[in-house]
């Protein structure tokens, strides 16, 4: 049963640092995406009011926060010796590779509702990335 539980835990890191670059590398294809959406917004982005407008860049800007956590932690992530180390790592790093679906969907949801948007997708978004 040892055996098994340390294969596990060896093979974890390349699984894990895998998953974070592929999913950094799609938010930030996401990020260009809504970056253009920005760009080519009827009505232009600058005749919206200032609190529509910082929703819709202050979404864009999660998005990329999260595609760069994503994209390092796809480049640099080591599992430390100690076993509860190493536990902790694993719950962060997987709340991080969550983390930009919802600010993804926040993005194309909360901003047309104005300041009052704000929801579940921001928020879990934004503590799964920040608390990790």
């Amino acid at each position: 049963m040892m055996r098994l539980a340390r294969f596990v835990l060896v093979s974890v890191p390349p699984m894990l640092r895998r998953a974070h670059l592929i999913v950094g590398i799609m938010a930030v294809v996401a990020f260009l995406l809504t970056g253009q959406v920005l760009g080519h917004h009827h009505p232009d982005m600058k005749q919206l009011p200032a609190e529509l407008r910082m929703m819709y860049v202050s979404r864009h800007i999660y998005l990329l926060a999260a595609a760069l956590v994503n994209v390092t932690l796809g480049l640099y992530f080591q599992l430390h010796q100690s076993s509860w180390r190493q536990a902790l790592q694993t719950v962060g790093s997987l709340l991080i590779l969550i983390s930009a679906a919802p600010l993804l969907l926040a993005f194309m949801a909360e901003p047309p509702l104005g300041l009052a948007g704000r929801s579940w997708r921001s928020y879990i978004g934004l503590i799964s990335l920040s608390r990790a």
